[in-house]
């Protein structure tokens, strides 16, 4: 067996936590298959590397040999990866970028802007509808920027894991059938709604909490409200089966209208996420890209220019 810097990161949590157990626990394994890689790490090393009793693991001479080695050579691998990640990001070398998104016209429309700016860029692209699986990737290191929103002001997943950067804010507008008798009416109260159906498309934070909430202000429980994606929302809109909640920069949908409610009772905002460590300079042009289609979209909206005129708060972050 080749011994590899993961053994490596294997013997230096046990000899950390000073347990196989409490080592297979860190490192997401079970104990037994940890036991079995250590014979053999061991056998590839030449001897054991820990005296193991009732009391935890303490290192052999031999361990404490590859220990010593390994506080150099891990360490210097990962300044390595740092220095070669810093190198092939650095300005003008961008060349690769995986983009990680809640779906919405602000994804397509990055990833439209980055292939036009950038003809050689090669764009990986990952989808859902969960913006805590978005964030999770990014955290990992799977995909490098996470383009996402979050309801009102509420933090973004992932806590301090990701540098989170403002791109907008949206007031929540509702969606009608044209032919809805209060489709005519440039701006409603959450009320005259309170026997609607609704729908909404999913999401795993507390954008449907919220809404229970602003609609118990408003003096109703909604009675019936469903989740699909975007497109199911806007059929069942036109269809007249229910009445539908979005962003205000959706696009413009036939047979749909879109109004503001009054007193802007839910909001979303949208954010450009980034690991703490991702070099400034494409990031910065990454957000200034994603904050571009975020003011495009906006002046594609029948709707939220005039509204933003007299709304300070919303629209495109600064």
């Amino acid at each position: 067996m080749e011994l590899e810097l993961r053994h490596l990161r294997v013997i230096r949590t046990i000899a950390e936590t000073g347990s196989l157990n409490k080592a297979a626990g860190r490192l997401g394994v079970a104990q037994p298959a940890l036991s079995t890689q250590l014979k053999r790490i061991e056998r590839a090393l030449g001897g054991p590397l820990f005296h193991r009793d009732r009391t935890g693991a303490r290192p052999t001479p031999l361990g404490e040999l590859v220990l010593e080695r390994a506080s150099m050579l891990l360490p210097a691998v990962r300044d390595l990866q740092d220095s070669a990640r810093r190198f092939a990001h650095a300005p003008g070398q961008l060349r690769r970028i995986r983009v990680g998104g809640t779906h919405g016209p602000l994804l397509g429309g990055l990833v439209g802007r980055l292939a036009a700016a950038y003809p050689d860029l090669q764009v990986g692209l990952h989808t859902s509808w969960s913006e805590a699986e978005i964030s999770a990737l990014a955290t990992a290191g799977r995909v490098d920027v996470a383009l996402l929103g979050v309801c009102g002001q509420s933090p973004p997943p992932g806590g301090d894991a990701l540098r989170w950067h403002p791109v907008g804010t949206d007031p929540v507008f509702v969606m009608l059938a044209d032919s809805h008798p209060l489709a005519g009416q440039p701006e409603l109260e959450l009320s005259q709604l309170a026997e609607e159906r609704w729908v909404s498309a999913p999401g795993d934070g507390c954008f449907g909490d919220c809404f229970a909430a602003a609609c118990a202000r408003a003096g109703f429980a909604p009675a019936t409200f469903y989740e699909t994606d975007s497109a199911a929302c806007a059929h069942l809109v036109q269809l007249g089966s229910a009445v539908g909640l979005c962003r205000a920069t959706l696009p413009p949908t036939p047979g749909v209208a879109v109004r503001p409610l009054a007193g802007v009772p839910l909001r979303w905002r949208h954010l450009l996420g980034s690991r703490p460590d991702a070099p400034p300079g494409p990031t910065d042009e990454l957000l200034g890209h994603a904050r571009a289609v975020y003011q495009e979209t906006v002046r594609r909206s029948a709707a939220l220019p005039g509204w933003l005129a007299h709304h300070p708060g919303f629209g495109m972050a600064s």
